[in-house]
């Protein structure tokens, strides 16, 4: 029995370690996974230095011909200069949404005012059809009043003849 238990015991014992070992290797190998990604990632890095190293030689060279006494002043007048370029393009497209809703109000204007000298016109034709009738009406108005001018004269002599004829009778 205590040959059973110690088998048992060095049985459980030899499992734990297995595991552990699994364990560990299994730990190992991300960690190997890991530093095999951090040395890309340094590679990388130290590619993207070499590769820019240029670029902080460029701006060694330029504080040295220009106004500007360190690197630091250049980029920071980079960056405010990126920052107004930015303003001056936002204010440019505001304007430029300003100007199209001026351009969509006046067009608006103009077809309201389009329309309302069409009608205006409309209404100047009526007038005219009006007033050319009114024309061709006069030239029969007065002929129907020259007709009745006729008419009253003779009447008004026939009177005038009657008037006297009763007055010689009378007389």
């Amino acid at each position: 029995q205590e040959n059973d238990k110690m088998r048992m015991l060095a049985l459980k014992k030899a499992i734990r370690e297995r595991e552990n070992k699994m364990q560990k290797e299994s730990e190992l190998l991300r960690a190997k996974g890991k530093l095999e990604a951090l040395r890309n990632k340094h590679q990388k890095l130290c590619n993207r230095v070499q590769k820019h190293s240029i670029f902080s030689k460029y701006l060694e060279d330029v504080v040295k011909i220009s106004q500007f006494e360190e690197i630091r002043e250049v980029i920071s007048r980079y960056k405010t200069l990126v920052r107004m370029h930015k303003d001056l393009l936002q204010s440019q497209q505001r304007h430029k949404e300003m100007s199209e809703q001026a351009k969509v109000l006046l067009d608006q204007y103009m077809e309201e005012k389009e329309a309302e000298i069409l009608q205006y016109k409309n209404e100047l034709v009526q007038l005219q059809l009006r007033f050319d009738q009114a024309q061709s009406d006069i030239l029969s108005w007065e002929t129907r009043w020259a007709d009745i001018q006729n008419t009253t004269a003779k009447k008004t002599q026939e009177l005038g003849t009657i008037k006297l004829t009763i007055l010689n009778l009378f007389q």
